[in-house]
């Protein structure tokens, strides 16, 4: 019967075995902790160190050249505020020189009687052509409106139309050859379908602004002698109104006026200001 040879496992490879298992610790903790410190790479990246060794996290440091120092986390940087462009201020249009010695003969607080004012607007140089006298009324408050006749027009010629089915088909065209439109009520529910081309340029008939009637012929006639209608603005409380030509007389100019300005109510007024399509304003007593 043979020998029978039994390996005992000596005490050399034991510890060679525990140094092993030591080793493999360490690299856990030594990944663990380069974990925690978190380890830096080039653009915000991380190396995964759990279950990773020593020399396999140092390898891939190497590998990255972009990456921070070991033990050194990257600070993302903050991204630059774009500028804004300087904004810049619109330069005040140039006067003619005729506006400028124009306006130099209005005083700058001065509140004129309406024959003063018309009188100074007589005064100042003219151009070559029938300027149109207006005036601008600030008003105490919004909502305002009304209808008045001037006793002498406007100056300009006034083309008031009746509505029919004809005129209706060439508004639908874009075609409107007309500053006033009157309606019986009959022909309302046709002129529905233009609303959104009229109601914009204000001529959309309705019983505020007067234009609707059973006799349309004799609207006709009262807004070609010079009814007007006024209101105010829907976001502001002023009010803007042509009363004349430059070439009509003082009185006729002076009448418009007070006629305008008795309709609004001196009460409800709180400054108004007279002027020519291309003058300077002159402020009147109200």
């Amino acid at each position: 019967m043979g020998k029978v040879k039994i390996r005992v496992v000596g005490d050399e490879q034991l510890e060679q075995e525990q140094k092993e298992e030591q080793k493999k610790k360490r690299e856990q903790k030594f990944a663990k902790k380069q974990a925690v410190k978190g380890v830096g790479l080039g653009g915000g990246q991380r190396i995964s160190a759990v279950g990773t060794s020593e020399e396999e996290i140092l390898k891939e440091l190497e590998a990255r050249p972009e990456a921070s120092e070991a033990g050194q986390t990257e600070q993302p940087q903050k991204p630059q505020a774009t500028k804004q462009p300087k904004k810049i201020k619109a330069e005040p249009k140039p006067v003619s020189k005729r506006y400028a010695e124009n306006k130099a003969l209005v005083g700058k607080k001065t509140a004129y009687p309406i024959p003063a004012g018309i009188d100074l607007l007589r005064k100042f140089k003219k151009i070559n052509f029938d300027e149109t006298v207006e005036l601008h009324i600030n008003t105490r408050e919004k909502g305002i409106s009304g209808q008045i006749t001037l006793p002498h027009g406007t100056g300009k010629k006034v083309r008031v139309v009746i509505a029919d089915d004809a005129l209706i088909a060439e508004i639908e065209k874009g075609k409107i050859d007309f500053d006033i439109l009157v309606a019986t009520p009959e022909m309302m529910p046709k002129l529905a379908k233009v609303a959104r081309i009229l109601g914009p340029r204000g001529l959309m008939p309705s019983p505020k602004s007067g234009t609707i009637s059973d006799k349309p012929e004799s609207l006709v006639e009262k807004f070609s002698a010079g009814q007007v209608s006024y209101k105010t603005e829907a976001q502001a409380p002023i009010i803007h109104m042509s009363i004349g030509k430059l070439s009509f007389a003082d009185e006729q100019l002076s009448e418009n006026i007070q006629t305008l300005l008795s309709s609004i109510g001196p009460a409800k007024i709180s400054s108004v200001t007279l002027k020519s399509t291309m003058s300077p304003a002159i402020r009147l007593k109200a």
